[in-house]
């Protein structure tokens, strides 16, 4: 039941029932909704000032935490990239030495390495450039060890040719020489015996005994076995392959035949003086891809040090060569 309520009328001294006008009820409706506004505007700014929506605390933390797995993702990253430079670094400064395998290429591997810090730039990337920049490492990364891969498939290759490159490379002398006074002339310019004028001699001349054995000083396949009529007489030249030749001169006879393979030691002639010569001797030449090499370096194995010393000091000497 509504209350009704009475004031005292002092002019008329009687009580009168309490009537309020219209307007005065429009206006305090008016003053309670726009206070009501008010106040709920100032709780909302204050709370979400301070305090923030359930949605925007969210967020804040899923954000914190998407830039933390971004930090450790970019640290595991950054670890890998420093093994892969590693690794890069040991394929073509060691492995790929060791079997003279030239070096793979840096276009070879992916070019693009990233070295600015990622971190920094997190706040400023979108969610979708996040997702392209580590995409884009991943793939960088991808690239290069794949590329690796391919490297050290080949590096296996290599080691298991090893062997054979070994018993290809020329090591020994290609006449017996244990006291090491056989070598009449060494490599370089030298005294042409016919012509006595300066020439270069591309080879070591062995003196010995006509009819002493000459052996192939490596393993591989006879290619020349006669005479040529190009001055070096009776005449062996043996392709070792991996770019390895090697010639033997103005034999008396020759034992090895066109196409026959041979092994290092094996007999394929004997001294003697026919060509372009001035006394029975070998005269003996290395070549490298077509390049002719001094011979004295590939006799590592049988000399000690000391031998190769004193053989050394032999064939440098200034003479005149025997052809």
């Amino acid at each position: 039941m509504k209350k009704i309520k009475y004031f005292y009328n002092t002019h008329t001294l009687r009580y009168e029932k309490l009537v309020t006008p219209l307007r005065v009820k429009f206006l305090r409706f008016i003053a309670f909704i726009a206070t009501a506004f008010v106040t709920a505007a100032l709780i909302s700014y204050f709370a979400f000032q301070f305090v923030g929506s359930p949605n925007e605390k969210y967020l804040r933390i899923q954000n914190a935490q998407l830039k933390q797995d971004f930090e450790d993702l970019n640290d595991s990253v950054a670890q890998i990239q420093m093994k892969m430079a590693e690794l890069e670094k040991r394929d073509n400064s060691v492995y790929r030495s060791i079997f003279e395998a030239s070096p793979l290429p840096d276009s070879a591997r992916a070019t693009f390495l990233e070295k600015q810090n990622e971190i920094a730039r997190v706040e400023r990337m979108s969610g979708n450039e996040l997702v392209r920049s580590i995409s884009l490492t991943l793939n960088n990364l991808k690239s290069r060890i794949a590329a690796q891969k391919s490297s050290y498939n080949e590096i296996a290759g290599l080691i298991n040719n090893k062997e054979k490159l070994l018993a290809a490379t020329p090591a020994i002398q290609p006449v017996s020489n244990k006291d090491l006074n056989r070598i009449a002339s060494g490599f370089g310019y030298r005294i042409d015996p016919i012509y006595k004028t300066v020439k270069m001699h591309a080879g070591l001349d062995f003196t010995a005994a006509q009819g002493t054995p000459i052996y192939a000083t490596a393993n591989g396949v006879i290619k020349t076995a006669g005479n040529t009529g190009n001055g070096y007489g009776n005449h062996v030249v043996i392709n070792h392959g991996y770019g390895y030749e090697t010639l033997y001169g103005h034999m008396v006879r020759v034992k090895a035949r066109v196409g026959q393979r041979v092994e290092r030691g094996d007999l394929i002639g004997y001294v003697g003086s026919t060509g372009k010569s001035t006394g029975p001797h070998c005269h003996y030449e290395v070549h490298k891809n077509g390049q002719k090499l001094d011979p004295v370096y590939f006799f590592y194995n049988d000399l000690s040090p000391q031998q190769f010393d004193e053989l050394l000091k032999r064939a440098s000497a200034s003479n005149q060569s025997f052809d």
